[in-house]
């Protein structure tokens, strides 16, 4: 789209992180590397449980962050840097169509944006190395001393993706329809229904009968090394 002073709007493309671009699910992987770190920590596998029990992701996301009380904001971010770059090695680490997209958007001159209920200390190594400047993520509440709450502002997850993602094209001066979305689980529908291109990631049912219904694009969720990608 072109204004009407002859200046081209620019084109946004967002994109989930969990299980759309890495191939797991960020919050739990890094447990499992925090509860090594500390062992007096719960079982790893409390947040599968959790998510038997209560599958309302905003209540598990709220509980997830509530378990890092008391943690210094700066020793959460280290860890989140350690952890990453662990993961980021694994031969099957990231969604291979996802990271091909990345690449087509940025080589296309398009602003990659990264929309996830996750929260920054993981998000920012991920967004450094895509070379990626925006993060819209689940933000933590931080008290005196930079020690962390245990609590966050809102979980960026279902309608508040859809309300970022909006904002972020109002800021940019972006038309909607040109705009992209990226996403795998039926709590990215806002997000993917605020764009005029939305991708499904992967085999979410729900997400497939809304592609299939409006035309959406499917991408494949196969998974692979970074560098395969990348380059």
């Amino acid at each position: 789209m072109t204004t009407v002073t002859g200046t081209r709007c620019p084109t946004l493309a967002f994109f989930d992180v969990d299980e759309t671009l890495i191939a797991e699910k960020s919050m739990i992987e890094f447990w499992r590397h925090w509860s090594h770190l500390h062992p007096d920590q719960v079982a790893t596998d409390w947040l599968r449980a959790a998510a038997a029990v209560t599958p309302d992701r905003e209540t598990l996301n709220r509980g997830y962050y509530r378990r890092y009380a008391g943690v210094a904001l700066a020793d959460l971010e280290a860890a989140g840097r350690t952890w990453y770059d662990g993961y980021r090695r694994g031969g099957a680490a990231f969604v291979r169509s996802a990271l091909r997209a990345v690449a087509a958007h940025r080589a296309a001159g398009r602003e990659v944006v990264l929309v996830s209920g996750s929260m920054r200390p993981l998000l920012a190594p991920l967004a450094a190395e895509l070379a990626v400047s925006t993060v819209v993520c689940t933000e933590l509440v931080v008290g005196p001393g930079g020690v962390l709450t245990g609590e966050v502002h809102r979980p960026m997850i279902g309608a508040a993706k859809g309300e970022a993602v909006v904002r972020v094209m109002r800021e940019r001066g972006a038309d909607p329809q040109d705009c992209f979305a990226y996403g795998d689980h039926e709590s990215d529908l806002a997000m993917l229904r605020a764009v005029g291109n939305p991708v499904v990631v992967g085999d979410s049912p729900l997400l497939n009968d809304e592609a299939e219904r409006f035309g959406w694009s499917v991408a494949s969720a196969r998974r692979g090394p970074f560098r395969s990608e990348s380059t």
